[in-house]
């Protein structure tokens, strides 16, 4: 990302490093701003309440006195505009906990009792005893009743009901219809891989969480769709072992009442035309380097790999 001369940096070196790498980890998200009509003028004031949460979490972390003034100091926000945020300023520092539509659609693609002779999620009777939807949905939640649970992954589009059994239309909880269900699951698998990583940077000497991938440039469209197609296939038994094993471990700890921790695994492709001054595959320590034009013209007919670690 190009930074214009005139925008102020901190003074201090590091904390100018930090902040060209932010700003271009919001590229896209301000992209995404603009497309749904969300302008610098509303987004820069709502930023204020971000910086006074995580300045918040620092001092709390530290085991500092938490006050106005320590807020200001640490975030930058004016001492009045804490006072005037009070109990606003404070944001969910966790996402939600996963929906019981969620629960179910994880249980249902994971159980083993619930997999046909294909290893393929089984159409289920609408109700009856177990292997039925109703069952399910009484095993993961009973605060919610089966039907008004169908009713929902319905308007989901997770699934389709025919005369008194219902299918599974998806392989992924990925939701068809609901924007606010889309919205809050980028939030929550974005906000956690952008903690990992910045837990990484935070603690270098520590222990690591996962944070990786394989970074290729010079491939041709086609190419990249059939990589997409791979990253798909490899997902989808890494997901059955994580939500088994996952599923397993949470029965065992709420038996032994020790579920005091969070986790979540994911996996992610993304693939764009190359920009004029894109350059080779970045190194694994991450360090750009930029060719010369003609060697960069010369370098596109190739394939260059290298995987980024992180963690």
């Amino acid at each position: 990302m190009r930074r214009a001369s005139s925008l102020p940096e901190p003074a201090e070196p590091r904390a100018g490093l930090v902040l060209r790498a932010v700003l271009s980890l919001l590229v896209p998200l301000v992209r995404w701003l603009v497309h749904n009509g969300v302008t610098y003028g509303s987004f820069a004031p709502a930023l204020k309440s971000v910086f006074v949460e995580a300045g918040r979490q620092e001092l709390e972390a530290s085991g500092g006195k938490l006050t106005d003034s320590a807020l200001s100091v640490l975030s930058g926000v004016h001492r009045r505009d804490i006072r005037e945020m009070g109990a606003a300023s404070h944001m969910q520092a966790q996402p939600k906990a996963p929906s019981v539509a969620s629960q179910v659609f994880t249980r249902w693609v994971t159980d083993a009792r619930l997999r046909d002779g294909a290893d393929r999620p089984m159409a289920l009777p609408k109700s009856g005893d177990a292997p039925s939807f109703d069952a399910l949905a009484r095993q993961v939640s009973s605060d919610v009743h089966p039907r008004t649970l169908l009713a929902e992954m319905q308007r989901l589009g997770l699934v389709q009901v025919s005369e008194d059994t219902v299918h599974l239309l998806v392989q992924a909880f990925v939701p068809q219809q609901g924007f606010d269900e889309l919205v809050e699951l980028f939030a929550a698998n974005a906000a956690d891989h952008l903690a990992a990583a910045a837990h990484n940077l935070r603690h270098p000497g520590g222990d690591k969480f996962l944070e990786q991938s394989v970074f290729a440039s010079g491939l041709s469209p086609r190419s990249t769709q059939q990589l997409g197609a791979l990253a798909r296939k490899l997902w989808r038994p890494a997901f059955q072992q994580m939500a088994r094993e996952a599923t397993a471990r949470y029965e065992h700890d709420s038996r032994e009442q020790q579920g005091s921790m969070r986790m979540r695994f994911g996996v992610y492709f993304y693939a764009e035309p190359l920009g004029d001054d894109t350059g080779p595959a970045q190194p694994a320590a991450g360090t750009a380097r930029r060719r010369p034009p003609k060697a960069a013209k010369a370098a596109r007919g190739r394939a260059r790999t290298a995987p980024r670690r992180a963690g």
